[in-house]
């Protein structure tokens, strides 16, 4: 009854906000419980202490307040990227960039150590000519606002000897404070001589690091937008101890059957948001690790690829926690999975205060997965009781086909089952002839308006 009870609350609630709310623009009437935890029931490396949650008997709490630190955060992306009054303009080819398929590296190099130094604010321009780099560092601190303008193309080195010093980057901005990446052009890691050397293409060969494509290491007031993201080496575009991040209007493309790109990689990253984005690729589209707290995407078209991913969390009996994701406005066809949560046996941490809202799929093999035996190996995994918990998940408005029979799975552990999972409004039918399943293993779960397929 008092389940009963809350839930009648959480409807009532949800018309209330949409009505009312001002930034139902950024969250579609999310689940707006807000429950003091614990000390102990919390990481603040991963998680703010106060957050949407679900009581560990499964009753909805407190679901009239909203959910403010999400709007507080959301404050810091208004900042993101502000210029300073007055602007120095740097153009590569001022440096010597020739732009005829020889090193550019070191002149572009120089422009932005010019660039960085001025106490003005700068703006690197790549003009629009093709430039092939070998690893490069941009590195900061600098001593004012810089934006990087690359209005032609940036290509990657196919040469893998200059790859010998760091064989797992290609381009790195590091420690930048009000940074802006955009122009409309176009940064290719040319992967293909990376991807025929793969352990995945062919496991006849030894498993060796590829440079991911674009790093950006411990920046904060950070833009990218306007880019077209293609052929990584290994990923994309990684966002990695960074802080107050907005993503728009990528384009991130490569082969279906390119090794480990994921298009857009989140390790230890707070408060971003990612737009407005075009992904297919031959891995995730987005992956959120470790760390990364306050992920917010929308408006993301998925495919080929791997779909959304929080995880993998928990190799090598780590210990990981990921929290306060949204994904708003998705539209996925033809991907593995849809939208996936996955943690290996003998981890532990949390993945908590998770959603999933108005999606779209379009013939996907898994469209919502939870996977808690999650075994990325040729060789069986060894069962192991630890687990990293996954908690306080919810997905609503998801509509569409699912490729193969089992549309809906949770596969978790037996002894951290999933809690407080919530699905609302969620109709998966499977694609062609037959009738889409639930599998549920260990998951504590309510339901609100049509579900369909149900566990069992």
């Amino acid at each position: 009854m008092a389940l009963r009870g809350a839930l009648i609350v959480y409807s009532f609630f949800t018309i209330f906000v949409s009505i009312i709310s001002p930034y139902n623009c950024l969250q579609e009437d999310p689940l707006n419980n807000y429950l003091e935890e614990e000390a102990s029931a919390y990481d603040s490396r991963a998680y703010p202490s106060h957050y949407s949650t679900i009581s560990e008997d499964g009753e909805f709490k407190n679901l009239v307040k909203l959910r403010s630190e999400v709007l507080i955060s959301m404050q810091a992306f208004s900042k993101v990227g502000g210029k300073s009054t007055s602007v120095r303009t740097v153009n590569v080819k001022d440096f010597g960039a020739i732009a005829v398929g020889g090193d550019d590296t070191e002149t572009i190099e120089k422009a932005w150590k010019e660039a960085c130094s001025s106490s003005e604010g700068a703006i690197v321009v790549v003009p629009h000519y093709t430039y092939r780099l070998k690893p490069i560092t941009f590195q900061g601190p600098c001593k004012s606002n810089i934006t990087l303008q690359v209005n032609g193309v940036i290509e990657a080195s196919d040469d893998l000897s200059d790859y010998k010093e760091d064989g797992r980057h290609w381009l790195v901005f590091d420690s930048i404070l009000n940074l802006q990446v955009e122009g409309g052009g176009i940064i290719d890691g040319n992967g293909k001589i990376w991807w025929q050397n793969s352990c995945k293409v062919d496991k006849n060969l030894p498993c060796k690091d590829a440079p991911t494509a674009i790093t950006f290491y411990e920046c904060q007031n950070l833009v990218v937008k306007n880019l077209k993201i293609q052929n990584a080496q290994q990923m994309h575009v990684s966002f990695e101890k960074s802080n107050g991040v907005q993503v728009s209007n990528l384009t991130v493309t490569s082969p279906e059957g390119s090794p480990n790109t994921d298009g857009i990689h989140v390790a230890g990253t707070q408060n971003i948001q990612i737009t407005d984005s075009v992904i297919g690729t031959g891995d995730d589209c987005i992956s959120i690790v470790s760390g990364s707290q306050n992920v917010q995407a929308s408006d993301i078209t998925c495919g080929p690829g791997h779909g959304i991913s929080i995880g993998s969390l928990g190799v090598h009996n780590s210990e990981d926690y990921v929290s306060g994701v949204t994904v708003n406005g998705a539209k996925f066809s033809g991907t593995t999975n849809g939208v996936r949560i996955k943690t290996w046996q003998g981890g532990s941490g949390s993945a908590r205060n998770i959603e999933f809202l108005n999606i779209e799929m379009n013939n996907v093999t898994n469209p919502i997965i939870i996977d808690q035996n999650y075994c990325d190996q040729d060789e069986p995994c060894e069962e192991q009781r630890s687990a990293v918990q996954v908690k306080n998940v919810v997905y609503k408005n998801i509509k569409g086909t699912g490729a193969s029979e089992v549309a809906i799975k949770f596969d978790c552990s037996k002894t951290y089952p999933c809690e407080g999972i919530l699905m609302h409004d969620v109709n998966l039918e499977r694609e062609g002839a037959g009738t889409a399943i639930a599998s549920c293993n260990n998951v504590k779960l309510a339901e609100l308006g049509v579900v369909s397929p149900k566990c069992p």
